[in-house]
C-alpha cells in the first residue's frame, strides 16, 4: 500500500519551494499524493493562482478557502485548522508536508501533531525579523521530521530540542529550479507578461504585521521613493502578500496606475518569476527573494526595513530604513557594488533528489514517533 502524503500550500512562495518534491512523489508512483490548497491560491485578487497549481497537473487538488473578511492572522488560522481538520481525518495521511513560516503551515503542523499523524517541515530552524520568526519555529516544534537548507539551520533545530537523527539537510529546494534547464527564456516571459522594458529592477515589498500601525506610512515612504522624478528606472511591481497591512500597501500601489515606468502584477508564475529575476537590475522590497534568490543569480538587493533581519549579511544586500532618502541612497549604493563570493549555503541544486531519498531510502523515517521527546543538551548522547 502506497504511503499518503499530503502538501499544504497557501501562498505563492511556499508552492515554488514544494512543487519540485510534489513533482518527484508523484513521478515515483510509489506515494499517493496529495495537496490541499489554500490561502491567497483561491483569490482573484491575487490571480487566483490555483489556475497555476491545476496546470501541474498533479492527480488529487483539493482546495479550501480560508479567507476572512477581518484579515487577522489568528482568525485565518483558526479557519484554516478547521478546513484542514476535517480533510485529513477523511484521507487519513501518513504524513503532512508543510514549508516555512505561514499560518497554513502552523494549521497543518498543528492538526497534524494533534491527529497523531507525521509532520515534516520544510525550511525550518531559519531567523527572521518579524512574526514569521515564532510561527517558524512553532511549526519546527510541532514537526516529527525537519528538511532544513544547511548547517546553521540545523543547528538551531538542535539547539531548540529536536532530536538531530530527524533532521536532513537538503538544500532549499527552489534552487532545484532555479537552475533547472527548464527555466522559459527571457523574451518569452516579457512577452507573456507584455513587459516592454529593456532593463527593470523588481519590486516585493510586503507587510510586517508587528509594525502594523505604520504601514500606511512605510508604504508611502517606499512609494515616494520609486516616484523620485531623479529615478528613472522601470519597475516590475508584485502585489504584496494578503497579512495584516497588505491594504495600505495597495493603497500606494495606486500611484502607479498610468505611469509608463512601472507594471504592477498579482502575481506571476515561479518560473517567469525567476526567468525576470535574472535579468533584473536589482530588486527592492522585504521578500525573502531578495536573501535568498538574487544573491545565486548575481542580482543585488535593496533590502528595507526588520522583515529580513539576520537572515543574510552578504555586501551585496544593501540593508536601509524604510525613510524615502534611505531608500534612494540604497537604489544608488547597489548600482555600484562589487559582488563578493556567497557564502550563504542553501543548497547545491539537488534537494530534490534528497527529499526523494530520505523517503525511500531510509525506512527508519516512517518509524520516528508521534510522541516527541525534548532532547536536552546535558543529556545528549550524540
Amino acid at each position: 500500500m502506497n504511503k499518503k502524503i499530503v502538501f499544504l500550500s497557501g501562498t505563492r512562495a511556499d508552492f515554488g519551494k514544494i512543487k519540485p518534491l510534489i513533482t518527484v512523489l508523484e513521478k515515483s508512483n510509489s506515494y499517493d499524493v496529495h495537496v490541499f490548497v489554500t490561502g491567497i491560491h483561491l483569490m482573484d485578487k491575487y490571480g487566483k493562482t490555483l489556475i497555476e497549481i491545476e496546470k501541474c497537473g498533479f492527480s488529487n487538488i483539493y482546495t479550501y478557502s480560508n479567507h476572512t473578511e477581518e484579515n487577522t492572522m489568528d482568525l485565518t488560522l483558526s479557519k484554516t485548522i478547521h478546513g484542514f481538520s476535517s480533510y485529513i481525518k477523511n484521507l487519513a495521511p501518513h504524513l503532512i508536508v508543510v514549508h516555512g513560516d505561514r499560518v497554513e503551515a502552523l494549521a497543518g503542523a498543528i492538526c497534524g501533531s494533534l491527529n497523531n499523524i507525521r509532520v515534516a517541515h520544510i525550511e525550518g530552524g531559519e531567523v527572521s525579523g518579524t512574526i514569521d520568526e515564532l510561527i517558524r519555529h512553532s511549526v519546527s516544534k510541532m514537526s516529527h521530521i525537519h528538511y532544513v537548507s544547511n548547517e546553521a539551520a540545523k543547528n538551531r533545530l538542535i539547539q531548540m530540542g529536536e532530536l538531530e537523527s530527524s533532521i536532513y539537510t537538503i538544500g532549499s529546494p527552489d534552487i532545484d529550479i532555479m537552475f533547472s534547464d527548464n527555466l522559459p527564456d527571457l523574451s518569452l516571459v516579457k512577452r507573456y507578461y507584455e513587459i516592454d522594458f529593456d532593463s527593470f529592477a523588481i519590486v516585493m515589498f510586503h507587510p510586517v504585521t508587528t509594525e502594523f500601525n505604520d504601514m500606511a506610512k512605510y508604504a508611502k515612504q517606499f512609494v515616494d521613493a520609486l516616484l523620485l522624478k531623479s529615478n528613472k528606472d522601470n519597475y516590475v511591481v508584485i502585489y504584496p502578500n494578503n497579512d495584516m497591512g497588505s491594504k495600505s500597501i495597495f493603497n500606494e500601489f495606486e500611484r502607479f496606475k498610468n505611469n509608463k515606468r512601472f507594471k504592477v502584477f498579482p502575481s506571476l508564475r515561479f518560473e517567469y518569476f525567476l526567468s525576470l529575476l535574472k535579468s533584473a537590475t536589482y530588486i527592492i522590497g522585504n521578500s525573502s527573494a531578495g536573501i535568498r534568490e538574487a544573491p545565486y543569480y548575481g542580482v543585488p538587493t535593496v533590502n528595507i526595513g526588520s522583515r529580513q533581519n539576520n537572515r543574510s549579511n552578504l555586501a551585496h544586500i544593501i540593508n536601509v530604513d524604510y525613510s524615502s532618502t534611505s531608500i534612494d541612497t540604497g537604489i544608488k549604493k547597489c548600482k555600484n557594488i562589487e559582488f563578493q563570493e556567497i557564502t550563504d549555503n542553501f543548497g547545491n541544486g539537488n534537494s530534490t533528489q534528497l527529499f526523494m531519498n530520505s523517503l525511500t531510502g531510509n525506512p527508519s523515517i516512517w518509524e520516528i514517533l508521534n510522541q516527541k521527546k525534548f532532547i536536552d543538551f546535558k543529556n545528549d548522547k550524540r
